[in-house]
């Protein structure tokens, strides 16, 4: 077998792969979507039917919103992600602690070596 055939064969596996990968994901926007039912199976249906038109007319007519629709599942978890890592981490570190002495300090709970002594731990 010679190398360019070789070629050939990889290269067209390749785009089969790529092809199936772009079925599905269009497959998978057409349920996300919140159009009727109707409208999904025809879809569904053009897709099945005709795929090369049906998905570059998906593409075409949604293609923008499949975009948004794969952004703001990410957007959410990073903001869960993000409130997380502040949940487990507790305080937002020594700045808050001095505000925290301060106010003590202000209200006449700690004296004046008490809080020289907590404020050098805290910048320690």
């Amino acid at each position: 077998m010679p190398l360019l055939d070789l070629f050939w064969s990889f290269l067209m596996v390749f785009l089969f792969v790529i092809w199936i990968w772009i079925i599905i994901s269009v497959l998978i926007d057409v349920f996300r979507n919140d159009m009727p039912g109707w409208l999904k199976a025809l879809w569904v249906l053009g897709i099945f039917l005709v795929p090369l038109l049906g998905v570059l007319a998906y593409l075409v007519v949604h293609g923008s919103d499949m975009r948004m629709g794969y952004a703001v599942p990410q957007q959410r978890a990073r903001e869960d992600y993000m409130d997380y890592i502040h949940e487990v981490a507790g305080s937002s570190g020594s700045t808050e602690e001095l505000e925290k002495l301060a106010r003590l300090h202000t209200q006449g709970v700690l004296t004046d070596d008490e809080f020289e002594a907590q404020k050098a731990k805290i910048l320690a």
